[in-house]
């Protein structure tokens, strides 16, 4: 008979969901929308409890991974003057609206920021 790893245990889950850990770790690494260089982390937790005879043991694995969040998303915004009313508050943009820059595209408006109540 051939002896294997405690991680092919289970019919090769325990195995099985570390891949599946380690899938997303890699997903993770590849989004451009996060660090490059952070660490990730896979855990592996066996839990074992032996019967009152210490004849049978009962495992339980949880595999998790720690991933690196989203790098922040920075705007500027600003706030024009005048009456509540007629106040606005517009994104930055990097050009002047309807100017063209070095590859032929052009600038679109900026976003107004929804603003909801009457203020003072």
């Amino acid at each position: 008979m051939e002896s294997k790893s405690i991680l092919s245990m289970a019919r090769g889950a325990i195995e099985e969901r570390a891949d599946y850990e380690m899938t997303r770790i890699i997903e993770n690494i590849l989004d451009p929308n996060t660090s490059a260089v952070k660490k990730r982390t896979l855990t592996i937790q066996i839990e074992i409890t032996p019967d009152p005879e210490r004849r049978n043991l009962y495992l339980k694995c949880t595999a998790k991974s720690k991933l690196e969040p989203t790098n922040p998303v920075q705007s500027s915004l600003y706030i024009s003057d005048g009456e509540a009313s007629s106040r606005r508050v517009t994104e930055y943009t990097p050009q002047i609206p309807g100017q063209l820059d070095l590859s032929g595209g052009e600038q679109e408006a900026p976003a107004v920021l929804r603003l909801i109540g009457g203020g003072k």
